[in-house]
């Protein structure tokens, strides 16, 4: 007799089988990982967009805009797409380079398959020299990745022109408002 060394067939098919499942279980995991990880990139990169024209607004003395701009250079609904701040002088939701308007900081186009909701109409966030909003109405910015709703996180603008990001309050792992409502992307 004599002793090998290695492996049966069978105990390869078991080592390989458990390895199967084992990655299919991480792989899953990472993707979820992943989406959450470019929410929270993406909720960050506009909290710090929004901060930055509350305090061109401050400090400016002017009303500053934040919108996607179309072609047109018109204020338009597709938050998904390229945000810009700049100061409207003549607030006509409408960078008028004309008019001296420059934009002061843009923001980058979030990925394809995900959503950015504002409102089911709202064009712009405006801030008044004070820092609060132009307008009656606070707002909430939702950010939703694709196939993963769960993990959907918002940033809530106040009337006062501050800003709340949401966070898991009950511990159920979905992010909620300060009202305790659960961020939605219907």
């Amino acid at each position: 007799m004599r002793n090998g060394k290695g492996f049966t067939l069978v105990e390869l098919m078991v080592s390989i089988s458990i390895t199967s499942i084992l990655a299919t279980l991480s792989v899953t995991k990472l993707d979820g990982f992943l989406a959450e990880m470019r929410v929270d990139n993406e909720i960050s990169q506009l909290h710090r967009l929004l901060l930055s024209a509350r305090n061109l607004a401050i400090s400016s003395g002017e009303n500053v805009t934040v919108c996607p701009l179309n072609t047109a250079n018109t204020c338009n609904t597709e938050w998904h797409n390229e945000i810009s701040v700049f100061i409207d002088r003549n607030n006509n939701q409408q960078l008028d380079v004309s008019n001296q308007e420059l934009i002061f900081k843009v923001k980058d186009p979030i990925t394809l398959s995900d959503q950015l909701i504002y409102g089911k109409t709202r064009n712009k966030v405006v801030y008044k020299p004070t820092g609060q909003l132009s307008g009656l109405t606070n707002g909430t910015f939702r950010y939703c990745p694709k196939n993963y709703k769960d993990k959907s996180r918002g940033i809530i603008i106040a009337r006062s022109g501050r800003l709340y990001t949401s966070s898991d309050i009950d511990n159920d792992g979905k992010d909620e408002n300060r009202s305790l409502k659960e961020m939605s992307c219907d």
